[in-house]
C-alpha cells in the first residue's frame, strides 16, 4: 500500500512529531490510517481511515471493496451454512456503510446498524455506550423485533477495534437479551494494546460463547505520558489561531496542497468496470450489481464480459487506456496530463495548476476559489417523519430558498423505490439488497445526466449515518461516468481540528449547523477535506428527515459546498419509517397506584406505587448465585431479588448514630432541592420517585413543600431498570392523570450517572412510541457527587442513612422486578412488600427524624437555594470519567462493576459480590458502616489518595462461586 499519501509524507506525521504518538504494526497500517486531533475529553487523537469514506474522500470502489472483502473473510470463517444464519450489526455513525458492505460480503445476512436518531413507533431492542466517542449513546431500532433473536452468529462491525470496550459492552447487553453461541468482531484495523489483546478470549469464556476477530490490518498506538493534555492544548492553540485568521488553519503556510490519498493497492482486490478495463478496487472481493460474488483471489478476476482484471497489482488502466500508477508518484490523466498522486500539485484539464488544499485553488479558468471553513451555529427547525409504513417521498422541485441563497444547487429526483429502506437503521434484508441492486442503474443514470458536461472530478457526499446508499450510488457512478474521477466521503458530527499540512490527515473542514433536528439538540456538523479539493461538482445525498430549512440556510451545508464547487447537486433519499407491528391490546384502564398500609409501611398520602404486588412470588436468590448468573449473561439483575440483609445489632446502632449525625444535613439538602424544583420546574410539581432509593427522598421533598409552602404535592414511585428502561405503563398512567410537563423524576443520589442516561433514552423512546411529549428526563436528587444533573441539594458525597439498609428504610418494599413470565405488556413492573419485617422497619422513623429538623434549617435552605439558582450547575460528568479510569486501572474493563459514592458502595456490600472497596484517604465517620460491612464480608478496604468520591465499591469482575479477584484466584467470601 502506498504510504506516501500526502506529498510523500505520511498523513500522521504532524501529530506523531508533536505528541510522540506512534503507529506500530502491519506494513499497510500507515497507508490505511492517518492521525488528527479532536475536541474530545477522553481521547485527543483520532485515527483517520483512508478507506472508510468518512473523513477522507476516497474511491468508492476502494471503500466498498474494503468492507466486502472483510465480509468474504467472515463467510470463509463461518462456512456457508453458518453464514446463512448470521446477522450483521454495524456501529453508528462511522461504520454504518462499512457494516453494510460486510453484510454484502457475507452473503445472505440481514443487516442492522445502531443509531442516535430515535424514531417514532419503533421500540428499542437494545442500546449501549461508546466510551471514547464524541457522541456515545447508541440505540438499536429493528423494524422486526425478531431480527436479533436466534442462535446464528452475530457479526459486529466497527471501523477500528481499540480497547474493545464498545464491542464488549454491546455483546454483554445483547447476550443478556438474546444469548447465542458465536460472535464475530470485524474491523478495518485491530489497534488493541497488549493489555487489551487477551480480554476478548477472557470475555468469551465469561459468557460461554465463541468470539472471533477479523481485521484488515493489525497494530497498536503508542501513546506517551500526558498525550491527552498535550493534544488538548494543541487543539485549543490552533483553533484560536484559526479563529483569528478568519477560519483558515494557521498550522502551516498557505500554498499548494497535496492530493488526497490515491486508492490503495496493497491488500486490495481489483474490480473491472463494465468495459473490461482493469481497475484497482481495494480489498479482496466484491459483489456485482446482481449480487453475484466476484473472485477474491490475488491473481485476476473477470468482469461481466469476461475480461481479466488486476487484483492488487501496481498499475491501473484508465477508461481511455492511459496508464496510471496506483502507488507511485505520478499518473497520466484522462487527456494525458501528468498528475501527482501524492504530491503537491495537479495539472488540470487545460493544464492549469490546481491547488487541492485549503489555501487556494485554480478553477477551470484559473480563478482562485476560497477554501477556508467558516463555522456558524444553525437555526432551530423541524421536519416531521412521514406516516408509519411509508418512505416519505422526496420533493422533486427546487427548494424555495435555493435560488436565493445558492443558485447553482440542483435537486435530482432519484426515483428511489417505494418501500425500500434508506439504510440499516431498522434492518436491511437480502430482499432489500436485491431491490436496491435492481434500482441502482436507473438512479445513477439520473445523477450522471445531471452532472456538468465538463465535470472531471466529482464528490458524492453522504450524510452522517446515511453512508451505504450514497456509497452504492457513488460506486455505480464511478463505473458509468466516462472520464470522471469519483470520490466519496460523508459529513459527521465529530469535531476534528483541521491543519493545513501534508503530514496531517484533516486538511480542511467545512462547518455548518445540524439539519436533521437531532434529538440531542442542534449543534455543529462537519465535512472534512472537501474545501480546496478541486471538485467540479459535489453530489450531496441526504435523507428526507434532513431536508430541512437548516440544510438550505445561508450558513447551511449546501451554501458551504457552493463556496467550494462550481456545481452542487442534491439527492434526497426518502427516510424509511417502519410499518406498524401487531401489538397486544392494552387494557382500557391501567390499575390505580398501590398504597399503604396494604402495600408499604408509608401512609397512603405519602406515596402511590405504580407497581404490581409480587409478594406471593419467591424471587430471592443467594447473592453469590445471582452474581454468577448476572455476570455470565444468564440473567438480568432485575429478574430476581437478593436475600434481604438482616442488620446486626451493631449495624443498627451504627445506622441510628449516622441518622442522628446527618439529619440536619439531609433536611437542608431536601429543602434546597425542593426549592429549586418549585422555582425552575413547576409551581405544582408531580413528584415521581425512582423506586426504591428515590422514594424516601420523594417523601421528604413532599413533606418540605407541605411544611414551607402548604402544598400537598402528588407523589408516585415507578420502576426503572438499567438496560431495560422505565416502566412505560407507569408513564401512560401518569400522562393520563397529570400534565407530563409537571412531572419531576426524583432519585436519592447519583453515582456515575447510568440511571440519568437510562432515563433520558427511555423518555425519548416513549415519546417516539406513544407520541406523548412533555416528560423532562432531568432527575432531581438529594446528592449529586457524580455531577450528572442540574437539580440537586448538594454535590457532597456523604452518608445518606437510607442507603445503609434495604427494604426496612424504604417502606418494606423490595427493589423492582422485571421478568417476562411475571410482567406482561399491560402490567406495571413488580415488587414485593415484606410485611414480615415490620418489627425491624425504620422507614417512617427515618423520615420523621429528618423532617423534625426542617424548622431549624429554613435560613440555611434559603441561602443554599439562592446560591444554587444563581450559580453554574451544568453537569461535568466527572463521576463517569472517574469510573472509566478506575475500571481500566483495576483491570475490570466494565463500568457497570464500578459503583462510586457512599450510597452505591453500600449497595454493593448489601446486594452484590464485592471485590474490594476504595476509600478516600482521611474519610471519617461517613464510612463507619462501610468498614463494618466490609469487615463482615471479608472485603479489603484500600485507601486511595485524591479519590473524587468518598468511596467506590468494586464488584467482583470475574465472579464464579469460590473465585474472586482480577487474577481469578480463589479466596474466602
Amino acid at each position: 500500500m502506498n504510504k506516501a499519501v500526502n506529498d510523500g509524507v505520511w498523513s500522521g506525521s504532524w501529530v506523531a512529531e508533536r505528541l510522540g504518538v506512534r503507529l506500530e504494526g502491519d506494513d499497510e497500517l500507515t497507508g490505511m490510517l492517518g492521525l488528527a486531533l479532536r475536541r474530545n475529553p477522553k481521547r485527543a487523537h483520532l485515527l483517520v481511515s483512508n478507506v472508510l469514506g468518512k473523513h477522507v474522500p476516497q474511491s468508492p470502489s476502494v471503500v466498498y471493496g474494503a468492507g466486502f472483502a472483510l465480509g468474504r473473510r467472515v463467510r470463509e470463517l463461518l462456512g456457508a451454512q453458518e453464514a446463512a444464519r448470521a446477522v450483521v450489526l454495524g456501529y453508528a455513525e462511522t461504520a454504518t456503510g462499512l457494516g453494510h458492505s460486510v453484510a454484502d460480503g457475507v452473503g445472505l445476512a440481514p443487516y442492522l446498524h445502531s443509531t442516535r436518531r430515535p424514531v417514532a413507533g419503533v421500540a428499542r431492542a437494545g442500546g449501549f455506550e461508546e466510551s471514547h466517542s464524541h457522541a456515545t449513546s447508541h440505540l438499536l431500532l429493528p423494524e422486526d423485533p425478531a431480527l436479533l433473536v436466534g442462535d446464528g452468529p452475530l457479526v459486529l462491525v466497527d471501523d477500528e477495534f481499540s480497547t474493545g470496550n464498545t464491542v464488549l459492552n454491546t455483546v454483554r447487553d445483547l447476550h443478556e437479551r438474546y444469548p447465542r453461541r458465536r460472535y464475530v468482531v470485524v474491523a478495518l484495523v485491530d489497534m488493541r494494546s497488549a493489555a487489551d489483546a487477551g480480554r476478548l478470549a477472557e470475555f468469551a469464556g465469561e459468557i460461554g460463547a465463541r468470539v472471533d476477530l477479523v481485521a484488515a490490518a493489525t497494530g497498536t498506538v503508542r501513546l506517551p505520558e500526558g498525550v491527552l493534555e498535550k493534544g488538548q492544548e494543541l487543539v485549543a492553540r490552533y483553533e484560536a489561531e484559526s479563529a483569528g485568521a478568519g477560519g483558515l488553519s494557521s498550522a502551516a503556510p498557505s500554498g499548494p496542497i497535496a492530493q488526497f490519498p490515491a486508492p490503495p493497492s496493497s491488500g486490495a482486490a481489483a474490480e473491472a468496470n463494465r468495459d473490461g478495463n482493469p481497475r484497482s478496487s481495494g480489498p479482496a472481493a466484491e459483489a456485482d450489481r446482481e449480487g453475484n460474488p466476484r473472485s477474491s483471489g490475488p491473481a485476476a478476476e473477470a468482469d461481466r464480459e469476461g475480461n481479466p482484471r488486476s487484483s492488487g497489482g501496481a498499475a491501473e488502466v484508465e477508461r481511455e487506456g492511459n496508464a496510471r500508477s496506483s502507488g507511485g508518484a505520478a499518473e497520466v490523466g484522462r487527456e494525458g496530463n501528468a498528475r501527482s498522486s501524492g504530491g503537491a500539485a495537479e495539472v488540470g484539464r487545460e493544464g492549469n495548476p490546481r491547488s487541492s488544499g485549503p489555501a487556494a485553488e485554480a478553477d477551470r479558468e484559473g480563478d482562485p476559489w476560497s477554501s477556508g471553513p467558516a463555522a456558524e451555529v444553525g437555526q432551530d427547525g423541524s421536519n416531521p417523519l412521514g406516516a408509519r409504513g411509508t418512505a416519505r417521498q422526496a420533493p422533486t422541485g427546487p427548494h424555495p430558498e435555493d435560488a436565493r441563497t445558492h443558485p447553482h444547487v440542483t435537486r435530482i429526483d432519484l426515483h428511489w423505490p417505494l418501500g425500500l429502506p434508506d439504510g440499516g437503521r431498522h434492518g436491511f434484508t437480502p430482499a432489500h439488497r436485491s431491490h436496491l441492486e435492481d434500482a441502482l442503474p436507473a438512479m445513477t443514470a439520473r445523477l450522471a445526466e445531471a452532472l456538468p458536461a465538463d465535470a472531471r472530478s466529482v464528490l458524492v457526499l453522504g450524510f452522517e449515518e446515511l453512508m451505504y446508499a450514497p456509497l452504492r450510488l457513488a460506486r455505480e457512478l464511478e463505473q458509468v461516468a466516462e472520464g470522471v474521477e469519483v470520490r466519496y466521503s460523508t459529513t459527521t458530527r465529530s469535531p476534528v481540528l483541521a491543519v493545513d499540512d501534508p503530514g496531517y490527515a484533516i486538511r480542511t473542514r467545512l462547518v455548518f449547523p445540524a439539519h436533521d433536528t437531532p434529538a440531542d439538540g442542534l449543534g455543529e456538523r462537519y465535512a472534512y477535506n472537501v474545501a480546496g479539493a478541486g471538485f467540479d461538482a459535489v453530489i450531496a445525498v441526504v435523507d428526507s428527515v434532513a431536508d430541512t430549512p437548516e440544510l438550505h440556510a445561508p450558513d447551511g451545508l449546501l451554501a458551504r459546498l457552493s463556496a467550494h464547487a462550481p456545481q452542487v447537486l442534491l439527492a434526497v433519499v426518502p427516510s424509511y419509517v417502519p410499518g406498524p407491528l401487531a401489538l397486544p391490546e392494552r387494557h382500557p384502564m391501567l390499575p390505580e397506584p398501590l398504597r399503604g398500609p396494604a402495600f408499604s409501611s408509608y401512609a397512603p398520602e405519602e406515596v402511590g406505587w405504580l407497581l404490581q404486588d409480587l409478594s406471593d412470588v419467591t424471587l430471592e436468590a443467594p447473592t453469590e448465585e445471582r452474581e454468577e448468573a448476572i455476570q455470565s449473561g444468564g440473567a438480568h439483575y432485575a429478574e430476581s431479588l437478593p436475600v434481604e440483609y438482616q442488620p446486626s445489632e451493631q449495624y443498627q446502632e451504627l445506622f441510628q448514630a449516622a441518622l442522628a449525625e446527618s439529619a440536619t444535613r439531609l433536611a437542608q439538602a431536601a429543602g434546597a432541592v425542593t426549592e429549586i424544583v418549585l422555582a425552575e420546574r413547576s409551581p405544582r410539581p408531580v413528584l415521581v420517585s425512582l423506586a426504591r432509593a428515590g422514594t424516601p427522598v420523594g417523601v421528604l421533598m413532599r413533606r418540605w413543600a407541605q411544611f414551607r409552602h402548604g402544598l400537598e404535592l402528588p407523589h408516585y414511585a415507578v420502576s426503572i431498570v438499567r438496560g431495560r428502561g422505565i416502566d412505560a405503563n407507569a408513564l401512560r398512567w401518569l400522562a393520563a392523570h397529570h400534565d407530563p410537563r409537571d412531572v419531576v423524576f426524583v432519585d436519592g443520589w447519583t453515582g456515575k450517572g447510568a440511571i440519568t442516561r437510562e432515563l433520558t433514552a427511555a423518555i425519548r423512546e416513549f415519546e417516539a412510541s406513544d407520541g406523548v411529549t412533555g416528560f423532562d428526563p432531568e432527575i432531581a436528587v438529594l446528592a449529586d457527587p457524580g455531577s450528572c444533573v442540574r437539580t440537586y441539594g448538594t454535590r457532597e458525597d456523604y452518608l445518606i442513612p437510607s442507603a445503609c439498609l434495604n427494604s426496612t428504610v424504604s417502606g418494606l418494599i423490595s427493589r423492582t422486578v422485571l421478568r417476562a413470565d411475571l410482567v406482561g405488556p399491560n402490567d406495571y413492573h413488580g415488587a414485593k412488600f415484606y410485611r414480615e419485617l415490620a418489627g425491624a422497619d425504620v422507614s417512617v422513623a427515618f423520615l420523621d427524624a429528618v423532617s423534625a429538623r426542617f424548622a431549624e434549617v429554613v435560613d440555611a435552605v434559603d441561602a443554599t437555594a439562592k446560591e444554587l439558582l444563581s450559580g453554574d450547575r451544568e453537569p461535568t460528568w466527572e463521576g463517569w470519567a472517574a469510573v472509566e479510569r478506575i475500571s481500566e486501572e483495576y483491570g475490570i474493563h466494565d463500568v457497570n462493576l464500578v459503583k462510586p459514592g457512599v450510597g452505591e458502595t453500600t449497595r454493593v456490600l448489601l446486594r452484590r459480590v464485592p471485590w474490594k472497596i476504595l476509600a478516600r484517604a482521611g474519610a471519617g465517620a461517613d464510612l463507619d458502616h462501610v468498614r463494618l460491612l466490609a469487615e463482615q464480608r471479608g472485603v479489603p478496604v484500600e485507601e486511595v489518595a485524591e479519590l473524587p468520591y468518598t468511596c467506590v465499591g468494586l464488584i467482583h469482575p470475574k465472579y464464579t462461586r469460590g473465585a474472586t479477584g482480577a487474577d481469578g484466584r480463589a479466596v474466602n467470601l
